[in-house]
């Protein structure tokens, strides 16, 4: 028998792509812009290693979904993996197309946000087991943590020792509203007039686009977290350009405390309109090299958005607790 004989038959090219494992996208989609993110932030060069540990620890979730991100890259050419060495960029960050990243999309989205809306309501109390909302929802328990698990990596709850879940005071506090935007107004102005400031054309480039489109309709057709996920993004790149890693940790830290503040406002669509119209005049600003016009311009921009939705949120938490009294009432 000749050594042909003992070779096993191999797949064809087609039956070895329907082979290749899948991988599992919907935290590694949440992951991988993040993850590309910081690699800007530290100046990553093409052959650089990926660290699950350091990237788990920043970003506040297990290796797991980690290597699940850093495989995602893998498949998009970004990364590329080395048996027994682990995972390694295949180009420099900064010169990395955003374009080519997934917009983070969650396959519960809608079950997220009633979720969200019940918290911030007070229909869920600060302190709940897993068994309470998996009656009060009738939901699987797994459908249910990846919810939770979500919750907790943007900071809203977090599980306390031994069982149970606590909600994060700072959601119902008014006035920490108010103190982000104005810590927001000192730190965002003063990223874009650092000395090291590098446009990212590429970014920007999917940035304004994603503005535009929102200016085209989408404004009227994207979720509530859709839409702040947009916004948010945007300051991030602006702030991520500096190279000041410090600057970008303390916009993303904002970030996740302010979100749920602004989901508990309604949506004013229609305002929308003007901020996506100043975010593309922003950019403008600064891939012209303005850089001190635009500083100020963001300065402006945070400044009268900061007021309006606080305004709005003392609007409409007004209007709630009316509800609340008709119902009593009636």
């Amino acid at each position: 028998m000749n050594s042909a004989e003992l070779t096993p038959p191999q797949p064809l090219a087609g039956e070895q792509s329907k082979m290749k494992p899948k991988i599992k996208k919907d935290l590694a989609e949440q992951l991988a812009p993040k993850i590309i993110d910081m690699a800007r932030a530290r100046s990553m060069r093409a052959g650089d290693p990926l660290r699950e540990e350091s990237f788990a620890k920043e970003l506040g979730v297990s290796r797991s979904p980690i290597r699940r991100g850093f495989a995602l890259l893998a498949e998009l050419g970004l990364a590329t993996k080395e048996p027994n060495r682990g995972y390694f960029l295949t180009a420099d960050a900064r010169g990395i197309d955003s374009r080519k990243l997934p917009l983070e999309v969650d396959p519960f989205e809608d079950f997220y946000l009633r979720v969200v809306d019940d918290v911030l309501r007070g229909d869920i109390p600060t302190t709940f087991f897993e068994a309470e909302l998996m009656r009060k929802y009738e939901v699987p328990r797994g459908q249910l943590m990846k919810v939770l698990n979500r919750l907790a990596n943007e900071a809203m709850i977090e599980r306390k020792p031994g069982q149970g879940w606590e909600i994060n005071s700072f959601l119902h506090d008014s006035k920490a509203h108010i103190q982000s935007y104005r810590f927001r107004m000192a730190i965002e102005p003063a990223a874009v007039l650092e000395p090291g400031y590098e446009v990212d054309k590429a970014a920007f480039a999917k940035a304004r686009e994603t503005q535009q489109k929102m200016l085209d309709g989408d404004i009227f057709n994207l979720s509530r977290s859709q839409l702040f996920q947009i916004g948010a993004q945007l300051h991030e790149l602006v702030v991520r350009c500096s190279g000041n890693a410090f600057f970008l940790e303390a916009i993303r830290r904002q970030n996740q405390l302010r979100r749920f503040m602004a989901y508990k406002a309604n949506v004013d669509r229609p305002r929308l309109i003007n901020q996506c119209k100043e975010h593309i005049h922003l950019l403008d600003l600064i891939e012209s090299g303005q850089r001190e016009a635009a500083a100020e311009f963001l300065r402006n921009h945070l400044d009268v958005v900061g007021r309006q939705k606080t305004d709005k949120e003392a609007k409409d938490e007004l209007e709630y607790q009316r509800s609340l009294e008709i119902s009593v009432v009636s």
